[in-house]
């Protein structure tokens, strides 16, 4: 009998907003996998350490974290054989992804390889959008709003003209792009209605207004949320 490949969303980082559901599967499977960069540790694992029974095989998937050699093919097909031969051996796998794992989630990788010869499910997890909004007290969009996510990676056009279309929107992977999103965020007159946030739900957390983000540089876990109306229930 085979096994089943579990894509578990984990959450933004604080191990209390993992769902009940992910956690059951969690402990319950024989061998879990997570992205880890080039060198250091994994946060997806880091997340979940204190649920870990300590008697799992674990798979460490060392990924580059450059945009420009994300995602590796060839990483992601070696995962995906290995993850295969233990679900052919009959243990259940448990991939974990930071927040949700098909919201620009590395699991999605993934899943493209594994799903026609593998029994896989996706476990949902609080996604960084979510977990920002909270954290600010600031709604994402109400009524017929229309909101827009936007990579900050974009070229600066780009994201200018996103934002125009749109009534509210969240600018995620900030990083080394925080001075471009100021600058286009404020040219279009919308300094005064976007937050900044980093390291959402953790407790190194930090939230300011973006015009005191005076960094040309921000941690790759960092978010602007801006909404037209200043506030979505206005």
């Amino acid at each position: 009998m085979s096994g089943t490949v579990y894509g578990i969303g984990v959450g933004p980082g604080d191990p209390e907003l993992i769902t009940v559901k992910a956690l059951r599967l969690l402990r319950a499977a024989a061998v879990i996998a997570y992205p880890a960069p080039d060198q250091g540790d994994s946060f997806a694992r880091a997340i979940v350490a204190g649920f870990l029974t300590g008697t799992q095989t674990e798979i460490v998937i060392r990924t580059p974290m450059e945009a420009a050699r994300f995602p590796a093919q060839e990483i992601y097909d070696r995962a995906a054989g290995e993850i295969a031969a233990h679900v052919a051996a009959g243990r259940d796998v448990a991939v974990l992804c930071q927040g949700d794992p098909f919201f620009y989630g590395s699991f999605m990788y993934l899943f493209g390889r594994l799903a026609e010869t593998c029994r896989v499910e996706v476990v949902p997890g609080v996604s960084s959008l979510t977990a920002c909004a909270a954290a600010m007290g600031a709604p994402l969009a109400a009524r017929n709003d229309v909101l827009a996510v936007i990579p900050a990676p974009l070229p600066e056009t780009d994201i200018a003209e996103r934002l125009a279309a749109a009534d509210a929107a969240a600018i995620i992977k900030i990083g080394r792009h925080a001075g471009k999103v100021r600058q286009v965020i404020t040219r279009l007159g919308l300094a005064d209605r976007a937050r900044y946030i980093e390291r959402a739900t953790l407790a190194q957390q930090r939230i300011l207004r973006l015009d005191e983000l005076v960094d040309a540089e921000a941690p790759y876990f960092s978010l602007v949320l801006v909404h037209r109306r200043g506030e979505a229930w206005r």
